[in-house]
């Protein structure tokens, strides 16, 4: 095949293009993540405790536990997070939803024996999803730089505030009973990393740059509430 100037000034002009998506790209991932180095070294330390405790003790819950109970054991603790998601739909100012999540949680807590049973789902109250962190968005703070926590995970510093926020909402600060209460949240974390063995199989390239992406693109979507616009 004979290459015109013509076909030169195409090929050269679609490297220039190439070229300035990716360099926005690299700055865009930059500015999100200025931390990059320490947050590799954190999410490594996350990846070993994760593959030689958490994902194990996973997968042999996930092994031994009937779905029902499974299903059940996630339900208990999804309608326990409702009060954190019910807490923020007021400080937003979303009566509507806040309505609904209250309902939901007098229901599945009622009529679903403490939440084991989703009665609420199959009457048609679909659960809402909100945290501080999404709520200081809508207050217009900006998420700051991207943070892995130890043990803990991707965060932001917006939502890292959020954390700990939610965190006097749940049931734990107020479980005086040391055992029940160490018990109680082993249970709820081992559930919700079983949760996650499905969807961890979608993780393709750099573990790192993946999570990192999903989970800024994920809190974007759930803090605009769907409306987010395309960067290029």
């Amino acid at each position: 095949m004979q290459v015109t100037s013509k076909d030169w000034i195409g090929y050269f002009r679609t490297f220039v293009i190439a070229v300035a998506v990716v360099g926005a790209s690299s700055l865009h991932a930059a500015e999100e993540d200025p931390w990059e180095g320490v947050n590799r070294a954190v999410f490594t330390f996350n990846d070993k405790v994760d593959t030689y405790t958490l994902k194990p003790l996973a997968q042999g819950y996930q092994k031994i536990t009937p779905d029902f109970l499974e299903d059940g054991i996630g339900n208990v603790f999804s309608n326990l997070g409702d009060v954190v998601v019910l807490t923020n739909d007021l400080l937003q100012g979303k009566i509507r939803d806040a309505g609904i999540d209250t309902s939901r949680i007098l229901f599945n807590s009622t009529f679903g024996v403490l939440g084991f049973f989703d009665v609420a789902t199959r009457m048609g109250l679909q659960k809402n999803d909100e945290d501080f962190g999404q709520t200081l968005g809508a207050w217009g703070l900006g998420s700051g730089p991207y943070v892995v926590l130890p043990l803990l995970g991707p965060s932001t510093v917006r939502d890292t505030f959020g954390r700990v926020s939610d965190a006097f909402l749940g049931p734990y600060p107020y479980m005086d009973h040391v055992p029940t209460r160490n018990v109680t949240r082993a249970v709820d974390v081992v559930d919700l990393r079983a949760g996650l063995l499905s969807t961890e199989k979608m993780i393709t390239g750099d573990r790192y740059i993946f999570i990192r992406n999903a989970y800024l693109q994920n809190r974007e979507f759930r803090t605009m509430d769907g409306e987010v616009e395309d960067d290029f």
